[in-house]
């Protein structure tokens, strides 16, 4: 598995296929893997003609773990994608990412647009500005000596995810911690940009799409019918409308 070094940290990533670049980065707790591996993501974007590049975010899969909180900052999180960029020589690509992923995906579509072709932010709502889902109560949850401790619904369900995946649950608890860095309206206005938003109707994490949409000028929604935040990730309706959205992108 090729990996880099963003200063001291070690991120490990996959970049297969040939043509126009696409870098997708993987929600909280998840893994390259588990968020665009095996739900085939790769496979549908290679298919489209794209070269696919996915990386494990510091405290996630093959990455480094860390354990202070403010090694997740979301500008933190943010570097190791544009310096994943660097290493691979690219000046600019599309970015997709899902729910933190999206969060990450915004800060350099405010921080540094130039690096964006456009932005996908996927599994992330009006809760990129409001705030809402997980929490505190999951970093407690993924510090508990064993999922039967755990008596917060939502904290049961990610510590019984970090279990299943064998996470280092100290290093993601420090991230719950670290990345939960909003932006503002004002924020959300001023990103430039191509992007879409695309967000389960039954999800209940991500807030709301459309009107995450609304914010951003020029904005495409994506409503992923029926599904929660969890299943979202692998639905065929998402996955053809982000080929459609790329597509006309490079037209």
């Amino acid at each position: 598995m090729p990996s880099f070094h963003n200063g001291a940290v070690d991120i490990a990533f996959i970049d297969e296929g040939e043509g126009d670049p696409i870098l997708l980065v993987h929600g909280f707790a998840s893994t390259k893997n588990v968020n665009w591996i095996y739900p085939g993501w790769v496979t549908e974007l290679r298919k489209a003609g794209r070269r696919v590049i996915a990386l494990d975010n510091r405290g996630h899969g093959e990455s480094a773990k860390l354990y202070d909180p403010a090694q997740y900052a979301i500008a933190e999180m943010a570097s190791d994608v544009t310096a994943l960029m660097d290493h691979l020589g690219l000046a600019s690509a599309d970015v997709m990412g899902y729910s933190l992923g999206g969060r990450i995906a915004a800060h350099i579509a405010l921080t540094t647009p130039q690096r964006l072709r456009s932005a996908i932010f996927g599994g992330i709502g009006m809760a990129m500005i409001e705030g809402g889902g997980p929490g505190e109560n999951v970093a407690a949850a993924l510090e508990a000596p064993s999922l039967d401790d755990v008596t917060d619904p939502v904290g049961k369900t990610f510590r019984a995810f970090a279990d299943q995946t064998r996470s280092d649950r100290l290093a993601l608890a420090a991230c719950m911690r670290g990345s939960r860095g909003l932006i503002s309206r004002e924020d959300a206005g001023r990103i430039a940009v191509p992007v879409l938003v695309a967000v389960g109707t039954t999800d209940e994490v991500s807030g709301s799409g459309p009107a995450l949409g609304a914010l951003i000028p020029g904005a495409e929604v994506l409503d992923i019918p029926n599904r929660d935040h969890m299943r979202a990730v692998g639905d065929k309706v998402y996955k053809a409308g982000v080929v459609d959205f790329l597509a006309r992108r490079s037209a």
